[in-house]
């Protein structure tokens, strides 16, 4: 069988652009297959004096910095990257948002996939959200109606073109219906998330370990910390205990200095820790020290790559009652306590259960870890894998 030379268009860290940890993972276990001749990376530029790691494996990485965040060139200087290194089908890692936060790049970028497959390249979207579930108001993108139903009608066409790819695959079922049924395409399939990483099973009791509940992405629009601090605050008040409060991550770029008007806001309420950015290194110690993750969601715009992760640390969630997570929750195995979305003395209820019942807590802690482990990210490399030469197969 003829190995496949493979190129990947996504941020990839130490480009801090969304989904580049997922890419990270995704190569960490496509560089070991054998089926692979060659992987090259199409990413956005790096600042100044930042560079791509040295990636060794059994299959060959190199990267082209051959796009930039916000750029209305994207879609033809991506195509005259695979115009050269002529790879036999290329994979797109991509959101709405990926390849800007304005409206016009943000839409043009969406069109590389078409393009590509314009020149002779297979192309595979991973669309990670698609706008059919998207909450406007709540992602920060708008909240005016008339704008609402404009960002409808294009995220409806853009759709359209991005299913023009040879095969969209999604991480959540519920997608693969909404696509083939509003569309009428059947070139849509499931590929689930995938773990990251799946430690060792980890040590759910932490005898004597201080209490410590986490919350981590890029906050400030469907993503918020207010009700999670003010929820912690008024558990500590309940229990008497000292609870630390870690948020980590940054502010959504639709959101810039979210953060830091918060920092003001709770300045009054001690032992918070805002951590930045969170080097790829780092998020296993960040995960261990954790008692419970915790999601202070409005809404979701995808499935959720920070519970994949706590499972695979074996950690308790605190979740809210909304839809990609409930779907996620159903669909994969994880579990967690419930509340309402902005509830926060029902947020908080969660939070003391969590704290005081170590035996519950140590069992969603187990079921989670399980769940994490059923579905691996070597597997799922595999799953694409198998898609690619099915592709290759039909387009010799």
């Amino acid at each position: 069988m003829k190995k496949i030379k493979l190129a990947i268009v996504s941020p990839y860290p130490p480009s801090k652009g969304t989904l580049n940890e997922y890419a990270f993972h995704l190569v960490k276990h496509f560089k070991e297959k054998e089926e692979l001749k060659e992987i090259v990376i199409l990413s956005d530029q790096l600042p100044e004096g930042e560079q791509f790691p040295e990636i060794q494996g059994k299959v060959p990485v190199r990267f082209l910095q051959n796009w930039t965040f916000n750029s209305w060139s994207n879609p033809l200087k991506i195509r005259k990257a695979l115009k050269q290194i002529k790879p036999d089908i290329v994979l797109y890692n991509i959101q709405f948002l990926s390849f800007g936060d304005g409206k016009v790049p943000a839409t043009l970028g969406l069109l590389a996939p078409l393009m590509s497959r314009w020149s002779g390249v297979p192309s595979v979207v991973l669309l990670h959200n698609i706008m059919e579930t998207v909450d406007l108001s709540s992602a920060g993108i708008t909240q005016n109606p008339l704008m609402s139903t404009i960002y409808r009608f294009f995220g409806t066409l853009i759709t359209k073109l991005l299913l023009s790819a040879n095969l969209v695959t999604v991480t959540i079922a519920k997608y693969v219906k909404i696509l083939e049924e509003k569309y009428g395409v059947e070139n849509v399939a499931l590929v689930p998330h995938g773990s990251f990483e799946v430690p060792p099973l980890p040590d759910f009791d932490r005898k004597g370990a201080p209490l410590n509940i986490m919350t981590f992405g890029k906050f400030g629009t469907y993503k918020k910390v207010e009700g999670m601090i003010e929820a912690v605050a008024d558990v500590r008040k309940r229990i008497d205990r000292d609870i630390s409060i870690v948020i980590a991550g940054t502010d959504n770029p639709n959101v810039k200095g979210y953060l830091d008007e918060v920092k003001q806001q709770y300045a009054h309420i001690p032992d918070i820790t805002f951590t930045g950015y969170v080097e790829e290194e780092d998020v296993p110690g960040l995960f261990e020290a954790a008692t419970a993750v915790l999601f202070d969601y409005t809404s979701t715009t995808g499935s959720s790559g920070v519970l994949h992760q706590a499972g695979s640390y074996g950690k308790a969630a605190i979740i809210p009652k909304i839809g990609d997570l409930k779907e996620l929750v159903e669909e994969e195995g994880y579990c967690g306590e419930f509340f309402q979305p902005g509830d926060v003395d029902g947020m908080a209820d969660a939070v003391e259960k969590l704290l005081t019942d170590v035996k519950h807590r140590n069992e969603l802690a187990r079921r989670n870890y399980i769940a994490a482990a059923s579905l691996p990210m070597d597997e799922i490399a595999d799953w694409y894998l198998l898609h690619f030469q099915s592709i290759l197969n039909r387009n010799p």
